[in-house]
């Protein structure tokens, strides 16, 4: 009888360590809806002004994609200019935020004074990689104009969807004359036909407005590109190329969800 006992003890015991230890999908959930959801089309905050000496104001971009590089880590592209300072140097390091404020439309643009970090979420990321930048309007090298921002996944969840736009795949620019699309924070959803090529970079009608730097370009439902404004964008499939042959943080870059 105390052998039974003893045994019914142990397996007792086994039940509650294991209700104790064993991994719940609740408490995954409960989780993950502690954290804020980020995706293409995302708007960010961040200060480019670290002198303490100077005025500092919150500059504004948006995320073009969200996934994981071949090491696991969950990071975010967008656009390398809105990481340079007044002097051209790289914010490498840089701590951003999500804009807290509501994504505009293109009829009703976000007002750039509105934006403001979401304190209550805190830091989702550091910049760590920063491209050349596009140099369009002066004589400087032509880059592929796009930084990777390595996310606190104790902070932000990756979503697919942000606004009116759902990214499933990455694939090249469509061919010219085709109707695509791009998500930015300050004026939402805004589409026009592809045009052609301008170097290293694609052209198109997609308005674009300051604060949407970094927007996803998509083809339905593939991602094609990041918007950097004056209607050119950088095809996604050379950024990533160029991420590869860099190596570190952002490397093997796949879309999460």
């Amino acid at each position: 009888m105390l052998r039974i006992l003893r045994s019914l003890g142990l397996a007792t015991l086994s039940m509650v360590m294991f209700l104790t230890l064993a991994p719940s999908a609740h408490a995954d959930s409960a989780v993950a809806a502690t954290r804020t959801a980020v995706g293409g089309g995302t708007g960010i905050v961040f200060q480019r002004t670290l002198d303490p000496d100077r005025p500092t104001g919150y500059y504004v971009c948006t995320l073009t994609a969200v996934g994981r590089d071949a090491a696991g880590n969950l990071v975010a592209l967008t656009n390398a200019h809105c990481f340079y300072d007044d002097q051209g140097n790289k914010l490498v390091g840089l701590e951003v935020y999500r804009d807290a404020s509501p994504a505009g439309t293109a009829t009703a643009p976000a007002p750039l004074e509105d934006s403001r970090p979401d304190l209550e979420t805190g830091a989702i990321g550091t910049v760590t990689y920063v491209s050349t930048p596009n140099n369009l309007l002066n004589l400087g090298p032509k880059g592929l104009d796009y930084a990777v921002v390595r996310l606190d996944e104790s902070a932000v969840a990756p979503t697919d969807t942000v606004g009116d736009t759902t990214i499933t795949d990455i694939g090249a620019p469509p061919a010219n004359g085709t109707r695509m699309c791009k998500q930015g924070h300050r004026t939402g959803l805004t589409c026009g036909i592809k045009l052609g090529t301008h170097g290293i970079w694609f052209t198109h009608l997609i308005w674009t407005d300051g604060g949407d730097s970094g927007s996803p370009v998509v083809f339905g439902q593939t991602l094609v590109g990041n918007a950097w404004g004056a209607q050119h964008s950088s095809p996604i499939v050379d950024i990533l190329a160029d991420m590869n042959a860099n190596g570190g943080v952002g490397a093997g870059f796949h879309l999460a969800s």
